[in-house]
């Protein structure tokens, strides 16, 4: 394929996670192709030698921070993703790709469901955990559905969807995008980059892209959608896990997508009655009588929790961890008069000085303890109202875990021992 860019060239990869791996597997049979990590000692003194033709780069590399900066820097032009390999060499092949600060997998994942419920040969790739570049067997018919997170995009110079949705935007990830912003055009760049054959679906229920959309320097169709659009459709799904704010705006983006495709409707409203979720994001773990416990470790903000505080009642809330730098917790005193808060992790201070004003709180050294106290409270309550063990901690995980599945798996060993009890 002539169009295609990455061929015979000198290719940096750095960072070799799971994207950086596949972009060496997948660029190495036609170009000279050197990798780097800055966790992998290399004589990196070469590196900055050579003439690269492009650079190659992880999302989770921070140009500001890294060991390579001032290269980078100096080489701003050539740095490229997976995205930007992947759309050189499936520039036809249709491609609907979502971003947001809240929602994107689970969104993601409905969407992939949906499609391939309608025998659509469809992939679902990106930021889920699945790299672009390993998908094997792709026909002209292939469908991607694209998770895109906003360090991807504010990399990429080449990518381009058919269909892109942002699905909302509160402040996230600012101590590397800095400002609002900055975030907010990373994750436009998105709709900046389409033509006017193009589609993208945007909620204007949301400040930042109500105010973004008044700029009107788009290309594509722009579809809008709110919380009443095809409200006669959301009434259809009787899906619990349809019930909360933040899953009902979700599948607003897929009856959008339904109809720009005209799928077949019966089958829609069947996959969506199916639909389970994705585990650690709002998956509910035990349900009884008296008692639902639902593990959100994938909560790495307070905006991320809010839809689902607001839609409880009788909450016992287990939130903490490593907070993210001016979080605020956008909640009323009415909101959260069936909240009480049980706080653990590094910053305790720090949630607690954003709750405290708002409901009742303990705090506790380890989840360990709390959980402890936490059944101990339960059990000796002599109240028969159904009760919510929400455990959304709104913090990012890595003061103590791996990443938030770890977190979520540590949870759910913690409550096994209670539970049965």
């Amino acid at each position: 394929n002539n169009q295609n860019i990455f061929f015979n060239k000198k290719i940096l990869i750095y960072g070799l996670g799971k994207s950086g791996l596949s972009a060496f597997k997948f660029l190495r049979k036609n170009n000279e192709v050197i990798k780097y990590d800055d966790k992998i000692k290399t004589n990196y003194n070469n590196i900055k030698k050579i003439k690269f033709d492009y650079i190659i780069i992880s999302p989770g590399i921070n140009i500001n921070k890294c060991s390579l900066s001032s290269f980078l820097k100096k080489n701003h032009t050539k740095i490229h993703t997976d995205l930007d390999i992947f759309y050189s060499h499936c520039k036809n092949n249709n491609k609907i790709t979502i971003t947001g600060t809240n929602g994107k997998s689970t969104t993601a994942k409905i969407l992939y469901e949906v499609l391939k419920a309608q025998k659509i040969d469809v992939r679902l790739v990106g930021n889920i955990g699945n790299p672009i570049l390993l998908e094997k067997n792709i026909t002209n018919e292939t469908l991607f559905v694209i998770e895109a997170s906003s360090y991807q995009l504010e990399y990429s110079k080449l990518f381009k969807s058919d269909i892109s949705m942002i699905l909302n935007i509160s402040p996230d990830h600012l101590d590397r995008h800095k400002t609002i912003n900055k975030y907010v055009n990373v994750k436009f760049k998105l709709i900046k980059n389409q033509s006017a054959k193009d589609l993208a679906i945007l909620n204007v229920n949301n400040f930042y892209i109500k105010s973004q959309l008044k700029k009107k320097n788009f290309s594509p169709r722009i579809i809008e959608i709110n919380k009443r659009t095809n409200i006669s459709y959301t009434k259809k799904v009787k899906n619990k896990f349809f019930a909360t704010d933040g899953n009902k705006e979700n599948l607003q983006f897929v009856f959008a997508v339904t109809s720009i495709l005209k799928l077949n409707k019966n089958l829609l409203f069947r996959t969506l009655e199916k639909f389970k979720g994705l585990r650690y994001r709002q998956e509910i773990v035990y349900d009884s009588k008296k008692l639902t416990i639902i593990n959100d470790s994938k909560s790495t903000s307070f905006s991320s929790s809010e839809s689902l505080l607001k839609s409880l009642n009788n909450v016992y809330w287990i939130v903490g961890g490593q907070a993210k730098k001016g979080d605020n917790l956008l909640l009323s005193k009415r909101d959260c008069k069936n909240i009480k808060a049980y706080v653990f992790g590094t910053n305790k201070g720090f949630f607690i000085s954003k709750i405290k004003k708002l409901m009742k709180y303990e705090s506790f050294l380890n989840l360990k303890s709390l959980i402890k106290k936490l059944f101990f409270e339960i059990k000796n309550d002599k109240n028969a109202i159904h009760k919510i063990i929400l455990f959304s901690p709104s913090a990012a995980s890595f003061d103590n875990f791996k990443n938030f599945e770890d977190r979520g798996e540590y949870f759910n060993q913690l409550i096994k021992k209670y539970i049965n009890a």
